[in-house]
């Protein structure tokens, strides 16, 4: 996996925070479980439903290990959110995320999530919130650190 990273650009790896001081290059030459600063939730931003579950799922794949109360509190906001939509793409989606996050594929179950933001915005008339971060400008290092 080859990545590019923007000066004073964040990226977790393996449970470590890097930040690199000038644009790079780096490629993964084996399975490691990362995240770009850009799609790192900070606990303060989980402000809806849809973001609580981006937030719980983000940490289950930050996580070393598979820690069982991060599973339930996963599981009983699925359901909840079951209950509160009644939006089809965000049912469907919940419903794909499940699916994904049984396999432990964490990664691509934030990416679907991330794809349902902009529709729980609309549905919310907050279409600030359509993205990982409410606000776009960077977080100080040491909030990313915190979120780690």
């Amino acid at each position: 996996m080859h990545i590019t990273l923007r000066a004073n650009e964040k990226i977790f790896i393996n449970g470590a925070v890097l930040k690199v001081d000038r644009k790079t290059s780096i490629e993964l030459m084996n399975d490691a479980v990362f995240l770009l600063e850009a799609h790192v939730m900070l606990e303060r931003d989980a402000t809806t439903p849809l973001r609580q579950l981006y937030y719980i799922v983000q940490l289950m794949l930050m996580e070393a290990r598979e820690r069982p109360e991060n599973r339930t509190m996963f599981a009983g906001h699925c359901a909840a959110m079951a209950k509160v939509y009644d939006e089809a793409a965000i049912i469907a989606g919940v419903a794909k995320v499940s699916a994904l996050v049984g396999r432990s594929r964490h990664f691509e179950a934030l990416k679907v999530i991330r794809g349902l933001l902009p529709v729980e915005a609309a549905m919310t008339g907050r279409p600030q919130e359509a993205g990982v971060r409410i606000k776009p400008t960077p977080v100080p290092g040491p909030a990313l650190a915190e979120a780690c």
